[in-house]
C-alpha cells in the first residue's frame, strides 16, 4: 500500500493480485482525510484476502452476467429441466427487470421491487420465487468468482407464498376407488395404478422399461426418468412451415429421452402388490398383441408404457390422459402429482414404517422427515381414530361410559 497526499486529498494504491495476462493489478483509492483512506484501504484488503473483492476489468451488468451464467456455467452441469427453469427466469423476468444494473451495484431492494412488479403484472408468487432462486444461484457464482462482493438475492426477501397455493388435499378412498373403475377400462391401465398405489413420479413411470420389472419376485427397479421432449425446426432456416418447433412436420428432437436418476434414494427397488403384478402381466400380453398387429410399424423401445405403435409415451399426452381420467371418473380436478401425495398418505394410514415409506417414495435420508411433512397428510378418518384413542385412554372403554351414564341417571 502506498499512501500520499496530493491536491488536498489522500491517495493510495492497493495491490489486489494479478490480471489475466499476469501483470500486477492495483486499485487506486482517494479520500479527503488520511483516516478515511486508511479505513477504506483496510476494508479493501480484507475483501482481497477473503477473495470477495471485485476483479479487474469492466464490471458485468446483471443482464450480461445472467446470460453468460445460464448458458456457459449452469447449462453444462444441471439437468435439462433445471436448465429450462433457469433459462425462462433469466430471459422472461430477470434480464428485462434488473439486467441494466451493474452487478456490483445491485441491491436487495432492486430485486424486491422486481418481485412486486411481477405479481402486479399477474405472476404467481411461485413464479417470483423461481426468479428469486435463479438470481440467488447465479449471483452466488458471481461472488465466488470475485465479480461482486455480495449476493443481493441472498439478502432480498422473496414474496410470501400463500398457503392455499401450496396446500394439497389427497384423494379420498372413495375417489381412488372411482378412479380404479375407470382405470380398468383404459389402455395402459397399470400406468395409473403405479401412481395411485405406489406414488411413482411421472418421469419414473414413463421411463420404466421391462428390464427394470421383475414380476416373478414382485418388484421393480427405478433407475431413470423420462424427460419432456424438446424440438427444433427441421424445415429449414426461418421456419418456413410457420409452426412452432414442436409441430414442425420435419421437427428434430434435441433432448435425450431419459436421464439416469441422480440421487441414490431415487435409484431404488419398489415392491409390487399382487394385483399390480397381475395387471402388469396382462399389460405385457396386451402390448405383445399390439406389437404383432402393428408389424413393421411398431417402434421397439422396451418401455413398459408406450404409444399404440410403440415408442415412449409423451409426458404431455400422459398429462392430458390423466385429466380425462379424472373427468370420466367424476373426481375433482387435480395435478398428476397429487396421486403421489395420495399414495404417501395411504402408506402412512396403513401403518407402514417411515423407513419403508422413504424407500418406496424415493426420499433422501437427510430430507426424508421434511418430505414426509410435505407429502403425508392427516385425513379426517385418522383424526377420528385419534379422538377414539384419546377417549379410550382417558374415559375408558365405551361400555364403561355407558355404566357411568346409568349411574348418573340413577342419582
Amino acid at each position: 500500500m502506498f499512501v500520499v497526499q496530493a491536491s488536498r486529498r489522500w491517495h493510495a494504491r492497493v495491490p489486489m493480485g494479478y490480471k489475466d495476462d499476469g501483470t500486477p493489478y492495483r486499485r487506486h483509492l482517494t479520500r479527503p482525510t488520511r483516516k478515511d483512506l486508511v479505513d477504506e484501504v483496510r476494508r479493501l484488503e480484507k475483501q482481497r484476502d477473503e477473495g470477495s473483492a471485485r476483479q479487474p476489468g469492466k464490471p458485468w451488468t446483471v443482464g450480461k452476467w445472467l446470460e453468460h451464467w445460464v448458458e456457459n456455467i449452469a447449462k453444462p452441469v444441471v439437468s435439462e429441466n433445471t436448465y429450462d427453469g433457469y433459462e425462462v427466469a433469466v430471459r422472461v423476468h430477470l434480464v428485462p427487470g434488473i439486467g441494466r444494473h451493474r452487478i456490483d451495484r445491485l441491491e436487495p431492494e432492486h430485486l424486491e421491487s422486481l418481485y412486486r412488479r411481477m405479481q402486479s403484472a399477474g405472476s404467481k408468487a411461485a413464479t417470483a420465487h423461481q426468479a428469486h432462486r435463479t438470481a440467488r444461484t447465479a449471483l452466488g457464482e458471481a461472488v465466488r468468482r470475485g465479480h461482486t462482493a455480495k449476493n443481493a438475492a441472498a439478502l432480498a426477501k422473496p414474496p410470501r407464498m400463500e398457503e392455499e397455493e401450496t396446500e394439497v388435499e389427497p384423494y379420498s378412498v372413495d375417489e381412488v376407488q372411482r378412479l380404479l373403475l375407470q382405470v380398468n377400462k383404459r389402455r395402459n391401465s397399470a400406468r395409473w395404478m403405479l401412481a395411485l398405489a405406489l406414488g411413482l413420479r411421472q418421469g419414473e413411470t414413463l421411463g420404466l422399461r421391462w428390464s427394470d420389472v421383475d414380476l416373478e419376485n414382485e418388484y421393480l427397479k427405478l433407475r431413470r426418468n423420462r424427460l419432456r421432449p424438446k424440438y427444433e425446426h427441421g424445415c429449414g432456416e426461418g421456419a418456413p412451415c410457420g409452426r412452432k418447433a414442436g409441430y414442425c412436420p420435419a421437427r428434430v428432437q434435441v433432448r435425450r429421452e431419459t436421464k439416469n436418476t441422480k440421487s441414490r434414494a431415487g435409484r431404488r427397488a419398489v415392491p409390487l402388490p399382487g394385483p399390480l403384478v397381475a395387471m402388469l402381466r396382462l399389460h405385457r400380453e396386451a402390448q405383445a398383441k399390439e406389437r404383432a398387429t402393428a408389424g413393421n410399424l411398431w417402434v421397439e423401445s422396451d418401455y413398459v408404457f408406450t404409444k399404440p405403435l410403440g415408442g415412449p409415451l409423451s409426458p404431455n399426452t400422459d398429462y392430458h390422459d390423466w385429466k380425462r381420467l379424472l373427468e370420466d371418473a367424476g373426481v375433482r380436478d387435480g395435478r398428476l402429482h397429487d396421486a403421489r401425495h395420495t399414495a404417501g398418505t395411504v402408506l402412512m394410514l396403513l401403518g407402514v414404517p417411515d423407513r419403508v415409506i422413504d424407500q418406496i417414495m424415493g426420499w433422501e435420508p437427510g430430507g426424508a422427515a421434511r418430505m414426509r411433512a410435505r407429502y403425508l397428510h392427516v385425513t379426517d378418518p385418522m383424526l377420528k381414530e385419534a379422538a377414539r384413542k384419546i377417549e379410550r385412554a382417558i374415559w375408558g372403554a365405551p361400555e364403561n361410559l355407558a355404566v357411568d351414564k346409568d349411574q348418573d341417571n340413577e342419582a
